[in-house]
Parts: C-alpha cells; sequence; structure tokens
C-alpha cells in the first residue's frame, strides 16, 4: 500500500505529524498556493496504517 499527499488540500494543522506512530510525516519545507507548509511522508518508514488519512480534517492523504 502506499500513501499519497495531497499538498493543494493541507492546511497545516500538524494533526498527521503528532499522531504517526513511525514518524514518518514531516513538513515538506515548501508551501502550498494557499500558502501553508504542507506535509511528506517517508514512504521508507511508513507502514500505511491509516492513522493520518483517519484524522486530517482536509483529507489530504490517500491510501492505495
Amino acid at each position: 500500500m502506499a500513501v499519497t499527499v495531497k499538498a493543494e488540500r493541507c492546511k497545516g494543522c500538524h494533526y498527521c505529524i503528532e499522531t504517526c506512530p513511525k514518524k514518518a510525516i514531516s513538513l515538506a519545507g515548501a508551501m502550498n498556493k494557499q500558502g501553508y507548509e504542507y506535509v511528506q511522508v517517508d514512504e521508507e518508514k511508513c507502514i500505511s496504517c491509516g492513522l493520518c488519512f483517519t484524522v486530517c480534517p482536509d483529507f489530504v492523504f490517500e491510501i492505495s
């Protein structure tokens, strides 16, 4: 399974960063069109648990 980030939806709430059990999510160091610093997923650390998807209020994550 893979986790995809839809950067244009991210509002930088950091819920996903705080929730990730493997610390696989971090700030990307870039801004989206709305002016928010969006998140990125380290695929090597990610275990596709879905917690980021569950806590995100803006539907930033897609798990496939």
